[in-house]
């Protein structure tokens, strides 16, 4: 990014605001976190303010051996520091976006993303104290929210408690360090799951269990508390809040993504119905996508997103479950029935937007497409 600091950067006139839509981005440094951890930096060339709320996440587009992907990814910077962003992202064996970034996304480079969304966040649910629950690279959001905390000279009670795979896995190890001696309202506690023989640990090992949650804070039971981790330890996580009665509305987890098992279990139970049960050609509902001007014929209650599969047409989409924004079109004509979870405002949808993954067609239809 050129002149970054130039005269234009601090000229509320020049200056703009950064809101949910498809922007072109330029990759400004790639930080090396751990062995299989990698933080990229993102901002623009104009002057652009990046507020979000510390949580939230983008989608990023992208073109990977001439196939357009969408993948998101929770900011794990925060709006404090505001003319640029980052996502931190660990390389998956097997995982297409992950290596792909951690091989070939360098400085210099531009991308487009979709955002800001997402219904996690600490901006919605304000609290005196908080217990900011991760594992691995479920960190970058919590680790938002601190940032935030911190860099806004917050008085809100910090319990920062991290579940890592060893000492070397340890995402921000330094800077989560340095927050917890620099204020009081920062309570940092990591716990290691293994320790390779030679190497130095001092802190707590094993599982994040009820009896060690209490031994960290004792006072858990009055926190907000935001979670974000792999399923299983999301799962052990509310399993053990809930048997100790914890106020259940005062949790709130990093669900994107869902549960790829129960997800696998409805799309084989809807084959089942199908192969059961045929519709009869008189129950089929019409959608007619102007753009492409194509028709396909569907069953009442099929998503817009698979209509436009069957007839070939490829809507883009990352999370599937409303929450991301990126497979959003307009209904010109015609009846949707669309539960989404934040990842389209009621503006939008007054103007005729849905987002076509959760938008089941009701009757004929006319997109815009």
């Amino acid at each position: 990014m050129q002149n970054v600091m130039g005269s234009e950067y601090f000229n509320p006139v020049n200056t703009q605001t950064w809101a949910n839509g498809r922007h072109q981005v330029r990759c400004l440094k790639v930080i090396q976190e751990t062995h299989d951890v990698k933080t990229f930096c993102f901002g623009m060339q104009q002057p652009v303010l990046f507020f979000f709320k510390p949580g939230q996440f983008v989608t990023l587009e992208l073109a990977i051996d001439n196939e357009q992907v969408m993948r998101s990814y929770t900011i794990s910077s925060a709006p404090s520091i505001p003319y640029s962003f980052s996502i931190t992202v660990k390389r998956v064996p097997g995982g297409k976006v992950s290596n792909w970034l951690h091989d070939n996304l360098n400085a210099g480079d531009s991308l487009t993303v979709h955002g800001p969304v997402g219904q996690f966040n600490c901006s919605d649910f304000p609290a005196e104290k908080v217990l900011l629950l991760s594992g691995g690279v479920g960190i970058t959001p919590v680790m938002s929210m601190a940032r935030w905390f911190f860099n806004t000279n917050s008085d809100v009670d910090m319990a920062f408690v991290h579940s890592a795979r060893s000492p070397e896995d340890i995402i921000y190890r330094a800077e989560l360090d340095y927050m917890s001696t620099r204020i009081d309202n920062f309570r940092l506690h990591v716990i290691c799951e293994r320790i390779p023989v030679g190497q130095a640990w001092s802190g707590y090992r094993g599982y994040l269990n009820r009896e060690l949650l209490q031994l960290i804070a004792p006072d858990f039971i009055e926190r907000e508390i935001f979670c974000c981790g792999p399923a299983v330890y999301m799962r052990a996580v509310r399993e053990f809040l809930q048997n100790a009665d914890f106020d259940m509305s005062r949790y709130h987890e990093e669900s994107f993504g869902g549960d790829i098992v129960n997800k696998e279990a409805v799309a084989e139970s809807l084959a089942a119905e199908t192969a059961a049960a045929p519709p009869e050609s008189s129950e089929l509902l019409a959608v007619h996508f102007r753009t492409s001007n194509k028709t396909i014929m569907v069953a009442p209650g099929t998503t817009l997103n698979e209509a436009a599969a069957s007839a070939s047409l490829k809507i883009p989409k990352a999370c599937g479950m409303g929450i991301c924004g990126t497979c959003k079109v307009r209904v010109l004509d015609g009846q949707t029935e669309m539960n989404h979870n934040g990842g389209i405002d009621e503006e939008e949808i007054a103007e005729g937007y849905v987002l076509s993954c959760c938008a089941q067609i009701q009757s004929n239809l006319d997109v815009e497409y």
